[in-house]
């Protein structure tokens, strides 16, 4: 894997490791992707080319390939309705890809399958990237953090257009939850914390419901523990090198999502493995230290082993089994019935 790079996703794509590249992502047959803007996003930005979708061989997870997009600067979203039972649930997900891009397999149609399985709407977000949010650039060795955070202005949009359809879709509006991987574990904080007011004008009746999801999950989150100064040397900045995180002794949160938290920040699950090398476990400890703090209900994860970017498939570690571990916990907080 290329060294100072800042996620797994990109690591990949620095390194080679991709097929041919396909045109924009569809869904599969049975599924429609809609845009989530009437017109053009807010605040769009150009991007190197047209939306692409690529195979990655070289670095599969639980022996299998996946599939990255690149350029999407139409956001758009995908309704997975429930099998067999419908709980009235319904689950945002945020694919990971660093905001460069999208896990859209891994981390998306994978996680729509385990949820409408269990009888939960899935909505799957398409978002923006790249460089929707803060990301790690490699040439100049250092985060870089947009002026507009595109990708949370989609995530608003989207939370908003779920509770405005809740009845068209049988959705219970006050049952409606974000679920992401990564950096879409970072858009879950993000949105945790900034949902009184949008990040962009209102375009339609759907940005007068509330964007606050009802509960979160972020699965191996990145971007949210604070870098540190010791001496006149920046480090411990997630999503650095692995070297560089090791010599910080603090768990401060970056004060974007610090300065938002409050009791009215959703019931949160955390889950990451001490050994993910692309986002620190400081992420996660860092965040669970400020929802307790401003009592917050949360439940956090670790496991010893694990790594980074495993998705929803099962492999040898037993971290991989954490589908289970949420579903028990929207049955303790109410979301899901017995």
């Amino acid at each position: 894997m290329c060294k100072l790079i800042q996620t797994f996703f990109v690591a990949v794509f620095a390194c080679g490791g991709l097929s041919a590249q396909t045109p924009a992502w569809h869904p599969s047959p049975g599924h429609t992707q809609v845009p989530i803007w009437p017109k053009e996003p807010p605040d769009a930005q150009p991007v190197a080319g047209p939306e692409t979708v690529k195979t990655v061989k070289d670095s599969p997870v639980a022996g299998r390939p996946w599939l990255a997009v690149e350029n999407v600067s139409q956001p758009t979203m995908t309704v997975y309705s429930p099998k067999g039972k419908n709980t009235g649930a319904a689950v945002v997900v945020f694919p990971g890809g660093g905001y460069e891009i999208l896990a859209i397999d891994l981390e998306g149609t994978e996680a729509a399958d385990w949820l409408t399985s269990k009888g939960v709407t899935c909505v799957l977000l398409k978002y923006r990237v790249p460089h929707s949010g803060d990301y790690w650039d490699d040439q100049l060795k250092r985060r870089i953090y947009p002026k507009v955070a595109m990708a949370l202005e989609d995530a608003q949009r989207t939370v908003g257009l779920v509770r405005f359809h809740a009845a068209q879709w049988h959705i219970d509006p006050h049952k409606i939850g974000v679920l992401g991987f990564s950096a879409g574990g970072h858009m879950v904080a993000a949105i945790s914390t900034h949902f009184e007011q949008r990040s962009y004008p209102a375009v339609d009746a759907a940005d007068k419901e509330s964007c606050r999801p009802d509960f979160a999950v972020a699965i191996f989150p990145g971007h949210l523990w604070r870098h540190i100064r010791i001496g006149d040397e920046v480090i411990g900045v997630s999503g650095n090198p692995p070297h560089e995180e090791k010599n910080s002794q603090t768990l401060e949160l970056n004060p974007d999502i610090a300065t938002h938290i409050t009791r009215q920040t959703p019931p949160t699950f955390l889950l990451q493995a001490e050994d993910d090398h692309v986002d620190s476990v400081n992420d996660s400890l860092a965040y669970y230290i400020a929802l307790k703090n401003a009592e917050v209900p949360v439940e956090m994860h670790l496991y010893a082993e694990g790594g980074h970017a495993f998705g929803i498939r099962r492999t040898k570690f037993p971290i991989t089994g954490w589908p289970q571990l949420v579903e028990t916990w929207l049955k303790t907080i109410g979301i899901i019935s017995e």
